[in-house]
C-alpha cells in the first residue's frame, strides 16, 4: 500500500471514530434531557423525537446537520415545560393535619389581655449624695437625680378565652389583679375594653365582660377534665411572652396534682401538669384535647429561669364549671372550710407512731382556734419526735374517710371538700386515735 494509500485509510478511518462519538454524544444528550425535563414539576408536558443516527461512512457535512422535527408543545403556557408525569403533591400527615384544625377552629376563641396597674411605692427614699468627679477641664454643672414618684402605672398580659356569646372571657385572677384598665384583643384584631366582674383567688380564676355584638364571639367548647390521662394529647393556646396566637403541644404528663394557687394560702385540687410548653403570658389560655375542647386552664409552671421547663399546670376545666358559673352571679366564690393543716404519711411518720406499714390517710397537724375543726374537737400533732435532725409532729388525728369515701392522703381530703360539699354541709370524719377508729361529725363553715 503506497503512503497516499493509507493516509486515506487513516482519515476514513477517524471520520467513522468522529461518528460513533457523535452517536454516542446524541444518546447522552437525549438521555440528559430527559432528565432534566422529568424534573420539572407541573402538568405541561414535551415531546422530543430524534431521527435515527447516521450510519458509520456518512460524511462529516450530513452528520453535523442532521434534519430534526421542531419541539411540539401541548397547549398551556410556555413558562412550565415537563415531562407529562403524574403531579407530586405534599400532603400533611395525620399529626399536623389534626394541630393546624384545632388552630384554625380554637384561635378565634382565644383572646389577648393587656392590663394597667396601679402601684403605689409607698416609700420614701433615701437618695445617694453625688459628688461630680474631680477630674481636669470638667464641666461645671449640677447633678440631680430624677425624682421618683409616689405611684405609677404598669403593664401586664395573658391570655383568656371566651365562654360564651353574652361576652363573658376566662382568664386567671394574677393575669387581671388590681386591674383598673382591661383590653381585650381578639384573632381578628378587634379590640375592645373589658370589665372584671368576678374573681377568685383560691381557684385563681377570673371572668371579665366586654360588650360587643355576639356574633363576634366565637365560645369555646368544654371538655371533661375529670377523664384526663396521662399520654393524652395535650395543646396549649395562648400568647407567651406577648408572642400572640402561639399554639404548643405535647402530653398530659399527670393528673391529680395538688398545688398552692400562688395567689391564695389555698390549694388547687386535682391540677393537669403538660409537658406542652407553658411560658410567662399563657396564663389563662386554654389547655385542649386532640377533639379542641377545654380540659384545663394554663396557669403556672416549674421553674427556675421563669420560662417552660417541660413542668407546666392547668387549672381543670371542671372546676371552671363549677366556679365560673357563680362568679358571673355573684362576682365570688365561697369554699367550705374544715380549719386544718395537715400532711401524708411518711415511712418515718408511720414507724414514729407504731402503725402498720400499710396503713394510708390524711394526718392532722394542727388545728385552726375557732375553726369548725376545733368545734368538732379534732386533734392536732401533741408530741414531737427528731428524725434525721427533723422534727416530726406525732399524735394528731389521721383521717381515713370522709362521708364514707376513703381518704389515702391530704389531696383526697382537699379534693373532696372542694368538689362535693359547701358551707353549712355536714360531713362525717372516720378517724384513727390512739389506735382507736372513732366518727367526727363537722359543720363546715366558710373559709375565712
Amino acid at each position: 500500500m503506497s503512503r497516499s494509500d493509507r493516509t486515506i485509510d487513516v482519515a476514513e478511518h477517524t471520520i467513522n471514530a468522529s461518528l460513533v462519538n457523535l452517536r454516542r454524544d446524541a444518546i447522552l444528550a437525549a438521555l440528559t434531557a430527559s432528565i432534566l425535563l422529568s424534573s420539572c414539576s407541573g402538568r405541561r408536558s414535551l415531546r422530543l423525537q430524534f431521527h435515527e443516527l447516521p450510519e458509520v461512512g456518512t460524511t462529516v457535512a450530513e452528520t453535523l446537520q442532521p434534519e430534526v422535527e421542531p419541539i411540539e408543545l401541548y397547549e398551556g403556557s410556555s413558562s412550565d415545560l415537563s415531562l407529562d408525569l403524574p403531579a407530586q403533591t405534599v400532603e400533611p400527615d395525620a399529626e399536623e393535619d389534626l394541630l393546624h384544625r384545632i388552630y384554625l377552629d380554637v384561635a378565634p376563641s382565644v383572646v389577648h389581655i393587656r392590663v394597667t396597674q396601679h402601684v403605689s411605692t409607698g416609700e420614701e427614699y433615701d437618695l445617694p449624695d453625688f459628688e461630680h468627679p474631680d477630674t481636669p477641664n470638667s464641666p461645671d454643672f449640677d447633678f440631680q437625680f430624677p425624682e421618683i414618684p409616689d405611684d405609677f402605672y404598669q403593664q401586664g398580659e395573658g391570655s383568656g378565652f371566651v365562654l360564651d356569646t353574652s361576652g363573658h372571657i376566662v382568664t386567671n385572677f394574677h393575669v387581671v389583679r388590681e386591674a383598673e384598665i382591661v383590653e381585650v384583643t381578639f384573632f381578628d384584631g378587634l379590640t375592645a375594653r373589658a370589665e372584671v366582674i368576678g374573681v377568685d383567688p383560691d381557684s385563681d380564676l377570673a371572668v371579665v365582660h366586654v360588650t360587643i355584638d355576639k356574633d363576634l364571639l366565637e365560645p369555646v367548647v368544654l371538655g371533661d377534665s375529670d377523664r384526663a390521662f396521662v399520654g393524652q394529647r395535650a395543646i396549649a393556646l395562648g400568647n407567651p411572652f406577648g408572642q400572640t396566637w402561639t399554639l404548643t403541644a405535647g402530653i398530659v404528663s399527670a393528673v391529680g396534682r395538688t398545688l398552692r394557687s400562688g395567689t391564695s394560702q389555698f390549694s388547687i385540687p386535682e391540677m393537669i401538669q403538660t409537658d406542652a410548653a407553658v411560658n410567662p403570658g399563657n396564663s389563662g389560655g386554654p389547655l385542649l384535647n386532640s377533639q379542641g375542647r377545654v380540659i384545663g386552664v394554663n396557669t403556672m409552671i416549674l421553674s427556675r429561669s421563669r420560662s417552660s421547663a417541660g413542668v407546666g399546670f392547668a387549672i381543670p376545666v371542671n372546676i371552671v364549671r363549677q366556679v365560673v358559673p357563680v362568679l358571673i352571679e355573684d362576682g365570688s366564690y365561697v369554699y367550705p372550710w374544715l380549719g386544718i393543716s395537715g400532711t401524708n404519711l411518711s415511712l418515718d411518720l408511720i414507724e414514729a407512731m407504731g402503725l402498720d406499714v400499710r396503713r394510708r390517710g390524711a394526718l392532722v397537724m394542727e388545728v385552726v382556734e375557732e375553726s369548725p375543726a376545733a368545734e368538732a374537737h379534732l386533734q392536732g400533732a401533741i408530741d414531737t419526735v427528731e428524725v434525721a435532725g427533723q422534727q416530726l409532729g406525732v399524735g394528731g388525728d389521721l383521717i381515713i374517710a370522709i362521708d364514707d369515701q376513703m381518704v389515702t392522703s391530704m389531696d383526697d381530703l382537699i379534693v373532696y371538700l372542694v368538689k362535693h360539699t359547701r358551707p353549712g354541709d355536714k360531713i362525717r370524719l372516720a378517724v384513727l386515735r390512739d389506735g382507736d377508729e372513732i366518727t367526727v361529725e363537722v359543720i363546715l363553715a366558710p373559709r375565712p
